[in-house]
């Protein structure tokens, strides 16, 4: 069997890609600070099962607490084939020149957005080596992961640190035949909760801002539904997956 392991499933693309994992009968476990009810109503109607497990991310402990009882109540007995793990929760604030930042909303910034995934990452990979399931890891990233965007200096700097490490693990995996793979994805602008905090900080601390203001004007934020189809179809194409890929979006719509 197969089982799908996702973070930040109480909304946006981590929500619609569960679905997904759902609608084709693949159990998923979720990993969010709040429930999800829709999701268990989704997975009730599918046929299938969803669990959720309630972490903060911010939290190193928890992390590894939540890891040790996903493992052992879920995975260590159903003894899945292969597990999905989607690094997707993550933040974008502090918005605002790097002189400016606040300190503590900066380790914040890091721990959810870098550590925490490599924490996830670097755990399933151990237990997947050790008991012999096949694992499929995806780490969300995005295009200011591979260029500067004044006042997301946290942002640009966490997401390119994915990106390298995505890039690392994948030539481990490789050098030591493991069969594992892991890529990121960049799933370019959507329309969700991160879009609106954007849209809501100032010229001072993102001069973009008009230009993300029109992407919500002229209705060009993608659905994170339509997001997570191309995610899905690039994870199921397991043939033609990429070990250490960092695939965007847009070179597929």
């Amino acid at each position: 069997m197969k089982i799908a392991v996702i973070t930040g499933v109480s909304r946006g693309l981590g929500e619609s890609i569960a679905k997904l994992f759902l609608q084709t009968k693949i159990q998923v476990i979720g990993i969010s600070r709040s429930e999800n009810e829709h999701l268990f109503t989704y997975a009730e109607k599918s046929g299938t099962n969803f669990f959720h497990y309630t972490c903060d991310l911010s939290n190193r402990e928890a992390i590894q607490e939540t890891f040790q009882k996903i493992f052992t109540e879920r995975l260590s007995k159903e003894k899945p084939s292969t597990v999905y793990l989607i690094n997707n929760a993550g933040v974008v604030g502090p918005i605002t020149q790097a002189m400016h930042m606040n300190h503590e909303e900066l380790a914040y910034h890091v721990q959810v957005n870098t550590i925490a995934p490599m924490m996830w990452m670097n755990s399933f990979l151990q237990k997947a080596t050790e008991h012999g399931f096949e694992l499929i890891g995806v780490n969300i990233t995005s295009g200011a992961g591979s260029r500067p965007v004044y006042g997301w200096s946290a942002y640009c700097s966490t997401k390119a640190s994915i990106n390298i490490y995505t890039e690392t693990v994948a030539l481990e995996q490789d050098e030591r035949q493991t069969g594992h793979k892991v890529i990121a994805f960049s799933p370019g602008i959507m329309d969700t909760d991160m879009q609106g905090e954007i849209r809501e900080s100032t010229y001072d601390e993102f001069i973009e801002i008009d230009t993300f203001k029109n992407y919500k004007k002229q209705n060009k934020l993608r659905h994170p539904d339509e997001v997570a189809k191309v995610l899905y179809h690039i994870l199921l194409d397991e043939d033609h997956l990429e070990n250490g890929k960092i695939y965007r979006l847009y070179d597929y719509v």
